[in-house]
């Protein structure tokens, strides 16, 4: 045993902040840490303590936010005086908000949602405007990703509406986080991509109809709406071990099988919230490397742990266009240990990770000196610096390994040289992107990963509140703020005459979908890729 690190993190039962530390057992990453009054606290940190070291290499910090909502605030009680304060060391790459806690479904696994007496929380049109208007003047860079999530957003009779208004605002990419069910109506989703709708963000934890008891029959029919729409889909499985581990070779092959509007696969190691039995935390624990070398083991080493790298890895390719363009950019400075992504390619029914045929560290080396050395100069230097880097991209190409239907070449220079929003999505279209985000809980919470996140929620109130915090903590941020602007259940029914808890539920005709040719094209004679 060694240790790694020093941090802090919380005691799940009082939640006091505590002294924490990260070392390394038996090949794995853990997280240790005593509370005076409720004693030690050990659990899984990372899987893979070799994969950890080399995705550490590329840790970065970021440049936080210039003008957050709590300037005066120095952190010393994070995380508990959040919202957000300057000790935070990245910028928002991806804002979700919360539209309605209603849903129609009761999945067991879910961060929340409105249960029977429960208020209503459904922030109006003029709130949701203020919140995006706050976001829009973040500095130094405002985020232009946001994600609708719930409950279930398209239970909002004004969603069009709310998209719309997003993308007046300066919003370039809007992703609708979704059970996907509503969306078998094809001309509503058509009307939510007209409205600005980029992705839609759909849960999908298995192929499996024993597994995927949320939307498996559904499914086909959402595929087809997005067809109809040309509606891109990522699908998000929420990987719980014992239940649905088994199942992510299955989920990636059935993306590949429907890789014309799936563009991703975004796996997301279950988050254990809520009090729970060190044994059952071990029973369904899962953490990212666990997760590769699942994924390792179903395809047959089609894709291998030597295909991932974590977030922070590209922050070379944000640093190459900052430089260029001597303006803020987005910047990848997630903690290593929060995610990590590959691209894989179907070509001529092969698959190709994006490591088999472009030496990628080699070039993410290359993008980093070349910022080095772009640094300070006059802007027609800086051109000339990155031009010739463009053209050094070919060195690290394997023509004769790459897809023949890609000129990567010429993909990749157009991402560096005109950075645009058109040109990263080109190289979407063509790949299938394979994520990996883990949340924490109150078992494995690090505020050292806090202090970096990526992604975070907006509050009416104007606070903005990282992920881990926000749904680990639910008490001192999303429903004591969700308390104060939600309906109680009688004035939600005045609003909304007719209204009550049951009818918001989804009633399934099970046999009637599993009938349909939709359901019978989607699910029969799916082809292997391994």
């Amino acid at each position: 045993m060694q240790i790694i690190s020093k941090t802090k993190s919380v005691c799940p039962v009082c939640k006091r902040v505590i002294d924490a530390e990260i070392f390394e057992e038996n090949g794995e990453v853990k997280i240790r840490k005593t509370c005076p009054e409720h004693g030690e606290f050990i659990d899984k940190y990372w899987e893979d303590y070799e994969l950890y070291k080399k995705m550490m290499e590329y840790a970065f910090n970021g440049p936080g936010v210039e003008n957050p909502q709590l300037p005066e605030l120095s952190g010393a009680n994070c995380p508990f005086d959040c919202g957000l304060c300057k000790l935070h060391m990245s910028h928002p790459l991806l804002i979700n908000m919360v539209l309605t806690n209603r849903c129609h479904l009761s999945c067991w696994y879910c961060f929340f949602y409105a249960k029977e007496g429960q208020p209503i929380y459904e922030p109006s049109i003029e709130q949701i405007e203020k919140m995006l208007k706050m976001l829009r003047s973040l500095k130094p860079v405002a985020p232009n990703a946001i994600q609708y999530t719930g409950g279930e957003p398209t239970l909002r009779k004004d969603l069009v509406e709310i998209i719309q208004l997003t993308k007046k605002l300066g919003f370039t990419h809007i992703q609708l986080n979704t059970t996907g069910i509503n969306l078998m109506d094809k001309e509503y989703t058509k009307k939510l991509k007209d409205a600005g709708v980029n992705v839609l963000y759909m849960s999908f934890d298995g192929v499996d109809k024993n597994i995927n008891t949320k939307n498996h029959w559904e499914v086909p029919y959402i595929l087809e709406s997005a067809r109809y729409a040309k509606l891109g889909i990522v699908l998000v499985p929420t990987v719980i071990n014992t239940w649905n581990d088994h199942e992510l070779g299955n989920i990636i092959n059935f993306a590949l099988n429907n890789v014309d509007i799936v563009r991703a696969v975004n796996f997301q190691p279950v988050s254990l919230v809520g009090r729970m039995p060190r044994k059952q935390r071990e029973k369904f624990r899962i953490t990212i490397p666990g997760a590769i070398k699942k994924i390792e083991e179903q395809t047959n080493g089609a894709i291998s742990k030597e295909d991932w790298y974590a977030i922070p890895f590209v922050g070379a390719v944000s640093k190459f266009v900052e430089t260029l363009t001597n303006k803020p950019t987005f910047e990848f400075s997630a903690h290593p240990a929060c995610g990590m992504a590959t691209y894989v390619f179907l070509d001529e029914e092969k698959i190709i990770p994006i490591t088999r045929f472009i030496d990628v560290e080699g070039l993410i080396k290359l993008l980093d000196s070349s910022a080095d050395e772009m640094f300070g100069k006059p802007s027609w230097e800086r051109k000339l610096i990155a031009a010739k880097a463009a053209l050094e991209i070919r060195k690290y190409i394997d023509k004769e390994k790459a897809p023949k239907s890609i000129n990567f070449e010429k993909l990749l220079a157009n991402i560096l040289i005109k950075h645009s929003y058109s040109a990263l999505g080109a190289f979407h279209v063509k790949t299938l992107f394979l994520g990996m985000m883990h949340f924490m809980d109150e078992y494995n919470y690090d505020i050292e990963r806090v202090k970096r996140c990526v992604i975070h929620y907006v509050q009416p109130d104007g606070t903005e509140v990282p992920f881990c915090t926000f749904n680990v903590f639910p008490e001192l941020y999303r429903d004591k703020v969700q308390e104060v602007y939600s309906y109680s259940p009688e004035e939600w029914k005045k609003l909304n005459p007719g209204w009550s808890y049951e009818k918001d539920k989804y009633h399934r005709n099970v046999e009637k979908l599993e009938s349909g040719e939709a359901y019978k094209r989607t699910y029969f004679n799916i082809k292997r890729y391994w």
